[in-house]
């Protein structure tokens, strides 16, 4: 609650400093605030049939999600492709937390199933993310220490922020440059290119929250301008200057804390990581977290994964040795 109070405070701040609208980021903090606490409490009731739920909801929201404006090709908005990835986190997490193998398998089958889905929308993005985190959860089995998966998902993380800043900075070579440019359109970098140079001109506080639109060269010059962008890290040094990257930082960094000291067992925590992972590496190079749906649905999954549930019927993917009454563990 501290990390998001200051994310909140911060808009507020460079709101007032150059007459920003903070409208937009205090409707996705209280969008994540709300989906956490709602998926805790849901989580700990029904840590099974909660995120089953989470993942219907989240494959019809991605379906019915109208208009050319949600495309779901890279250089557009990621929302669908987000939508989908957190649904097949949920449904692997639902998976983990049941018992009978039967409604596992399911469970599981259904978290592939958004994958299908993906590929039916015309999704490539979307299936790469859902096959991944689909991989990610079954490798989970595994795994005895979940602060190494969840090093590797931070790394991740920023391996892809710091790619799309330094396309804005034309840091890559040119060759390389080309290619991404390829895929992620030349509007795209150009959008880019005019978020970094809003960060240069007031690396502090940034231009105001709301203002991007009113500034942006391409932005004016487009047939189509939504004031975005396209890519949560770079509006935020735009608008709210580089403690406001920094406050985005930490507030990642502290889900994936929280997945380290939840009470779910390993496979839960690290497919939530994974899932979350991929729709940061999306708003990344997209603007998946303009959408309340999108948010909201983070705060759900992180909330699920970091539950205590109060029964006491969760499998433990490693067995715990029986103890004698004497205290000593049993052969």
């Amino acid at each position: 609650m501290i990390v998001l109070a200051a994310c909140a405070a911060w808009s507020l701040i460079t709101a007032a400093a150059h007459e920003g609208r903070p409208e937009g980021m205090l409707l996705a903090v209280l969008a994540v605030a709300a989906g956490y606490a709602a998926g805790r409490i849901s989580g700990a009731l029904l840590p099974v049939a909660a995120p089953c739920a989470a993942a219907a909801a989240g494959l019809g929201l991605a379906i019915a999600t109208p208009g050319p404006q949600i495309s779901l090709q890279l250089g557009h908005t990621g929302a669908t492709a987000a939508l989908l990835t957190l649904a097949c986190g949920a449904a692997c997490c639902a998976a983990w937390a049941a018992r009978p193998p039967a409604l596992r398998l399911a469970l599981r089958l259904s978290g592939a199933g958004t994958a299908v889905t993906a590929a039916l929308l015309g999704s490539t993005t979307a299936v790469v993310l859902c096959t991944g985190v689909l991989l990610c959860s079954l490798a989970t089995a595994r795994v005895r220490r979940r602060a190494l998966g969840l090093t590797g998902f931070a790394a991740a993380a920023a391996l892809v922020t710091g790619a799309a800043w330094a396309i804005g900075e034309d840091a890559l070579p040119g060759g390389l440059t080309a290619s991404l440019e390829g895929q992620l359109t030349e509007h795209r970098v150009l959008l880019w290119h005019d978020a970094l140079r809003m960060a240069r001109a007031d690396p502090v506080l940034g231009v105001g929250p709301g203002r991007y639109g009113e500034l942006s060269p391409t932005v004016t010059q487009s047939l189509l301008p939504d004031g975005k962008p396209h890519s949560a890290p770079l509006q935020q040094a735009a608008e709210q200057g580089l403690t406001g990257v920094l406050l985005l930082a930490v507030a990642f960094c502290w889900v994936l804390y929280a997945l380290l000291r939840s009470p779910r067992t390993t496979p839960i925590a690290l497919t939530a990581g994974a899932a979350l992972t991929a729709v940061a590496a999306i708003a990344s190079i997209g603007n998946a977290l303009s959408f309340m749906t999108v948010t909201a649905g983070a705060g759900l999954l992180a909330g699920f994964a970091t539950a205590r549930p109060l029964t006491s019927g969760e499998p433990d993917t490693v067995p715990v040795p029986a103890r004698h009454p004497g205290g000593h563990l049993g052969s």
